[in-house]
């Protein structure tokens, strides 16, 4: 028996309603695409996600590990979370960057910015910007990039961040041919002589230091050529500054001593 007919035609195709639902469906998609695209990544926390998980996973350098707990969340007096900190972060990270892609890593152990409990600190390694026995910087290379960090910092750091120049030897004594008598002389004279090149290209002086470490703060075994080469260094320090700290640990004392 054949089958009845519609006596009413139907229209060909989806209907109506589901292409506006299908158009609405394609803006709100649209729109948060736009959304994501105008919204800014947070380099610190990545940055901090990224050690976490490295850490976890045991493959941090040299073997070490994050831990956090109430005691050293406690200690440190880590650097605010600012817009302006973060933007000298990514400035400084870039520079890095373009500094290791221009010498393609020919000079050994790179420049590298690391995060530590009071704050950030790039690490020269003394190789790149020092000849032996010298506290000199000759390299036009180095000059440059000294130049583009005093340049980064002028711009974009707040002013309640206090700089700090520290020098490190492996625990070599200087050649004969050196005018420093010792590693303490050495690592003083480097740190200040990169010191001195920041206030010459605009650095606020009021916001540097200086300090010397010699040998006695290793990151690594002196017991190898590699390890002599990493413990060679200068480290630019970027900390919050504590002058309200230290004034009121200082009435502390005082009150006591009365």
């Amino acid at each position: 028996m054949a089958k009845k007919k519609c006596k009413c035609e139907c229209p060909e195709g989806l209907p109506a309603w589901l292409g506006t639902f299908g158009d609405l469906m394609s803006l709100l998609l649209c729109f948060f695409v736009l959304l994501l695209s105008m919204s800014t990544m947070n380099a610190k926390k990545v940055q901090e996600a990224i050690g976490s998980l490295a850490g976890a996973l045991s493959v941090l350098e040299g073997g070490a590990k994050t831990e956090v707990s109430k005691n050293r969340n406690q200690i440190a007096t880590p650097i605010e979370e600012k817009q302006e900190t973060s933007q000298t972060v990514n400035k400084l990270s870039k520079a890095i960057q373009e500094f290791r892609q221009f010498t393609s890593g020919s000079r050994g152990p790179s420049i590298t910015l690391e995060e530590g409990e009071e704050g950030f600190f790039i690490r020269l390694p003394a190789d790149i910007t020092f000849k032996p026995g010298s506290a000199e910087i000759t390299d036009e290379d180095a000059l440059l990039f000294l130049k583009r960090i005093s340049l980064i910092i002028k711009e974009y750091l707040p002013k309640n961040i206090d700089i700090q120049i520290k020098g490190y030897t492996d625990n070599t004594p200087p050649p004969q041919t050196s005018p420093y008598t010792d590693n303490w002389e050495l690592s003083a004279a480097r740190a200040l002589s990169v010191l001195k090149i920041l206030i010459k290209d605009g650095v606020n002086p009021k916001q540097l230091s200086a300090a010397a470490y010699g040998e006695y703060h290793p990151i690594a075994s002196n017991d190898t050529p590699e390890g002599r080469t990493k413990n060679r260094r200068v480290e630019i320090w970027f900390f919050a500054k504590k002058k309200e700290l230290q004034n009121k640990v200082q009435k502390s004392v005082l009150d006591k001593a009365k």
